[in-house]
């Protein structure tokens, strides 16, 4: 059987980068796509080249989807289809401030919880964020980020809680912001990394939620400085 057209990017990117196995679980393909960036906010979600992109029936897309859609991931529209999320700003600022508010509640256990090994593993992503924004490497930047705030809070050990942060997480991640900010702003972060990585040694929980409030304030300004990079154009071809 010949190959299908392609008809956007997001199943060009499926039909590259999927497992080769044809029963592979869309809704984690579909997901893992979403939270890479690999495809821009807005872009459609034509479930029948889904379908046929995985050698599955209409049935396991639709669930994956309607998964993806209570995650925050997807939306639809009647008569409009499936699209990868397509945030406003304000709504931006909203996730942004919801997500310091549960860091802070897991900060504010992990502190006295957190060990010398777990304090290493965040150090070690520190490095990895100086050296990404001296090589320009504006992606791992962006990835490194995650896994040093995520291995800040993981020490709180409140699963229930730490879901609920990943969850928001996620909601971001499709727009790539930390990729989008400039060198300037980065050495502003690592900066506050660093604080925030010796208050924690110091087991000085005041220390380390102050700053973590100075620290989520500085990302809502990058969101507002990286506004015009956020968004997609509205003649954008996996928007119509």
């Amino acid at each position: 059987m010949p190959p299908r057209p392609v008809s956007n990017h997001l199943i060009a990117q499926l039909a590259e980068t999927r497992s080769g196995n044809t029963r592979a679980n869309v809704l984690e393909e579909l997901r893992r796509l979403i939270l890479s960036g690999s495809v821009p906010p807005g872009t459609q979600i034509p479930p029948a080249e889904v379908a046929y992109a995985f050698a599955v029936s209409a049935i396991p897309v639709r669930e994956a989807l309607k998964t993806l859609i209570g995650e925050g991931l997807v939306d639809h529209r009647p008569h409009g289809g499936y699209n990868v999320s397509l945030l406003s700003v304000e709504e931006l600022h909203e996730i942004y401030f919801v997500r310091g508010v549960l860091e802070e509640a897991a900060l504010a256990r992990a502190v006295a919880r957190v060990t010398d090994d777990d304090l290493a593993l965040a150090r070690g992503y520190h490095e990895q964020l100086l050296t990404a924004t001296r090589f320009g490497d504006r992606k791992s930047f962006h990835d490194v980020s995650r896994e040093f705030h995520r291995q800040l809070v993981l020490p709180c050990a409140m699963p229930r809680l730490l879901n609920m942060f990943e969850s928001t997480w996620n909601l971001t991640e499709p727009f790539q912001v930390m990729r989008s900010v400039s060198e300037d702003v980065q050495n502003t972060l690592n900066d506050d990394h660093a604080r925030i990585l010796d208050a924690v040694a110091a087991r000085d929980t005041d220390t380390v939620l102050n700053l973590a409030r100075e620290h989520h304030a500085r990302l809502g300004d990058a969101i507002a400085g990286a506004e015009p990079d956020l968004t997609l154009r509205p003649d954008h071809p996996d928007t119509r």
